[in-house]
């Protein structure tokens, strides 16, 4: 197996295979920051290319291994996504590779802005976050009760790998307070096959680029329950809401926004389970295997003992209802 990000074996690999036919005026450059792959961009005189290899160890603290034959579910999710939603919000797919478990796609032509780190700037665009859901809105409209989708994706190792194990059961192995609260959880999710679900909708894997949102990363992709992509999608927001004070208010009117403009989309969602994702997602951000990065070890604290007190709040009707009670517990 070739190693991506090993500049001259990777070049020597696209022109061997005809993706290239020589050296000249082509860049290979290492992209930083990714967990679960090897990440390269290539630049070559017709254009560039982002090459991904999938990790068995991802690059995290903890032990945390999922099968590297996951990048062949991103690559059947990318063209399932792109007969569900306008190319525009998609990156074009253009080969995959079983035995090296890599796979090829357009880059993104700059310039372009990654949504978190806009985001985390205090950039709160409503456009952006009604485009937002709306994206996850149509993936999950398009493809509810499609029966074709679901044999395709019904296969969800790679959601129990990458979600359910390092998140919620790592969780509620954490926090035996929320252990129930998880696991059943965790065995209503099993038990949902609904729509296609993208497993990873997060402003980390989204472009910003002429105002219009491109989605990236979709190796979790499977068929099954999609309140989990809404509850994630939300525990983000949220986090950032406890994580940037001076922007709180735009954040949490932000998460209420992306859950209205998400059910003018989708058309119809379970919005109980929507909740009870947001705050086990929350949870599993400071207490499983993927801790996030920008929350310090007090707001870590802070964020885990919110949870707590939501899961002992009683019923959480949606996510706005969890938007506002997290809110008032963070004053």
């Amino acid at each position: 197996m070739i190693d991506a990000e090993d500049p001259g074996e990777l070049l020597d690999y696209l022109i061997a295979r005809g993706h290239l036919t020589g050296a000249s005026g082509v860049t290979v450059t290492n992209l930083a920051g990714g967990v679960s792959n090897k990440t390269v961009l290539v630049h070559h005189p017709a254009g560039a290319w982002v090459i991904k290899q999938a990790l068995a160890q991802l690059r995290v603290q903890a032990t945390w291994l999922s099968d590297p034959a996951r990048i062949h579910s991103e690559a059947a999710g990318m063209r399932a996504l792109a007969r569900l939603i306008p190319a525009r919000h998609l990156t074009r797919f253009l080969f995959e590779d079983a035995d090296n478990r890599l796979l090829a796609m357009e880059a993104v032509p700059e310039p372009f802005e990654n949504f978190k780190t806009q985001l985390l700037s205090g950039q709160i665009e409503p456009g952006a976050i009604e485009q937002f859901a709306g994206v996850l809105g149509q993936i999950h409209a398009a493809s509810a009760g499609d029966a074709a989708l679901a044999r395709e994706f019904g296969d969800r190792t790679f959601f129990e790998s990458l979600r359910l194990a390092p998140y919620y059961q790592a969780a509620a192995a954490a926090v035996p307070d929320a252990a129930h609260f998880l696991d059943t959880l965790i065995t209503d999710t099993r038990a949902t096959r609904q729509a296609l679900v993208h497993g990873d909708y997060s402003p980390k894997n989204v472009l910003v680029r002429n105002r219009t949102l491109i989605l990236l990363d979709h190796e979790v992709i499977h068929y099954g329950d999609p309140a989990f992509d809404v509850g994630f999608a939300t525990a983000h927001l949220l986090s950032k809401a406890h994580h940037l004070t001076a922007h709180q208010a735009a954040f949490i009117d932000a998460t209420r926004r992306f859950w209205r403009h998400y059910l003018d989309t989708a058309g119809d969602a379970d919005a109980e389970r929507a909740a009870r994702h947001s705050v086990a997602c929350l949870l599993a951000r400071v207490a499983g295997k993927s801790p996030l990065e920008y929350l310090s070890a007090t707001e870590q604290g802070r964020q885990l003992a919110v949870c707590i007190d939501l899961i002992r709040g009683g019923r959480l009707a949606d996510p706005d209802v969890v938007a506002k009670r997290f809110a008032a517990a963070l004053v």
